[in-house]
Parts: structure tokens; sequence; C-alpha cells
């Protein structure tokens, strides 16, 4: 194999690993935090040591990641304190009850 292919390949995978630990990251964080924007989750994230720094990539992606797979949803918005734009505000989805 090509030694591009193959660091590619190893970067891949953990990258991979690394997205779904940080997704069990936010679950546990929202869930002891409740609503957050994704900019406060990143904060928090890095708080814990989990992310080098409190930027928002660290969990926006993760976030919608979570969304699509129907374990957090938007919940309404608010202004951020840093830019002053419209923000989402997230959380864990709540179980329908039947």
């Amino acid at each position: 194999m090509e030694i591009t292919k193959e660091t590619r390949r190893e970067s891949y995978g953990a990258a991979k690993q690394d997205a779904a630990a940080r997704r069990r990251f936010i679950l546990e964080i929202l869930t002891e935090r409740g609503q957050l924007t994704a900019r406060e989750v990143a904060a928090e994230l890095h708080r814990r040591g989990i992310t080098p720094s409190d930027e928002r990539n660290y969990s926006a992606p993760r976030l919608t990641e979570l969304k699509a797979a129907g374990q957090v949803e938007v919940t309404g918005k608010t202004i951020c304190d840093r830019t002053g734009r419209s923000v989402a505000v997230w959380a864990v989805k709540k179980e329908v009850s039947k």
C-alpha cells in the first residue's frame, strides 16, 4: 500500500474514534448542564481538557451529527455574547411518552 494511503487511513480511523468520543462527551455535558449553544459546549469541552481550545468547531459538527441521530434537538435561539449573532440552543432530545 502506498504510504500516503496508509497514513490517510490511519488518520481517518483516529478522527472517527475522536468524533465518537466527543459525541459522548457532548451528550454528557448537555445532560448535566441543560440547554447550551455550540460555543458553550465547546467551552465546556475545553474546560474539561477534552479539546485544546474552546473553538466552537470542536462541538458544532458533532451536534449536527447528534441531531441527525435523533439524540439532541434545537430548542430555541439566543444571541451569542462573542459575536452578537443569533445562534441555536441545543438540548438532549426528550423521550416521547406513549
